[in-house]
């Protein structure tokens, strides 16, 4: 929850400047900017024809109706977002969301050509106790439960260490590569089609610093990036390590 929706247009000018100034390369990585629901009006007109994609932090359970405050992912397909985050920390934490929730948020999403990116993660305590494999392959199948995606491109998961956002602790490399792992095997089980092709991304503050590390290990597809992407620098200095991963 960060910028207005007027500054929001300009820092995305300022970043299409910068990646129009970059070296062409093929196989440059995806990049994608999930913003606040206000912001992706302006957003969108400004990045129409560029090589970035837009997608919104939350979407509705729900079709349409009277759920007051609630948009509906048939709103945000019709303003040309492809993609919507589902089942974040922050929304488990301080909204109280389920699995369940978030398992509809992503059936939702499927049925309106939305890509859903499913946040799995453990806490401090869950990890201290040894079992943060458990509680986080046990969150992948509660969001997962009813979820069909046609194709391995129309679903990601994102895997979330919540002790490692903003509390200085950093998960390392091996850790996301264990846990990208093991979400990996466990989505043969779920979707035995698509489990090696699914796109898993680390969401633990990955930074410029620890970046290219992180998205060398053969499991982890990219990065969930927060604080890091409010500046434009720091964001494409990850993508560039993206790239090269």
């Amino acid at each position: 929850m960060n910028r207005l929706p007027s500054e929001s247009v300009s820092w995305l000018q300022g970043l299409l400047n910068e990646l129009d100034a970059l070296p062409q390369q093929a196989d440059r990585s995806e990049l994608l900017l999930c913003v606040p629901f206000t912001h992706l009006p302006g957003m969108a007109e400004a990045a129409f024809g560029w090589p970035v994609s837009l997608g919104a932090q939350d979407v509705s359970a729900h079709e349409a109706g009277a759920y007051t405050g609630e948009v509906a992912a048939a709103m945000l397909a019709d303003l040309g977002v492809r993609y919507v985050i589902v089942g974040h920390s922050e929304r488990r934490q301080y909204h109280a969301e389920d699995d369940a929730t978030v398992a509809a948020k992503a059936r939702q999403a499927l049925a309106h050509g939305l890509t859903p990116i499913v946040c799995v993660g453990e806490n401090r305590e869950e990890r201290d106790a040894g079992r943060a494999t458990e509680v986080v392959l046990a969150q992948l199948a509660g969001s997962l439960a009813g979820v069909k995606p046609p194709t391995a491109d129309a679903l990601v998961v994102a895997y979330e260490p919540v002790w490692a956002i903003g509390t200085g602790l950093t998960a390392t490399a091996e850790d996301a590569q264990e846990m990208s792992h093991a979400i990996r095997q466990a989505l043969k089980s779920h979707l035995p089609e698509h489990a090696s092709s699914v796109r898993v991304l680390y969401g633990g503050s990955m930074k410029p610093g620890n970046a290219a590390e992180l998205l060398a290990k053969p499991d982890v597809n990219g990065g969930l990036i927060g604080g890091a992407s409010l500046e434009v620098a720091d964001l494409l200095a990850i993508e560039s390590a993206t790239a090269a991963a």
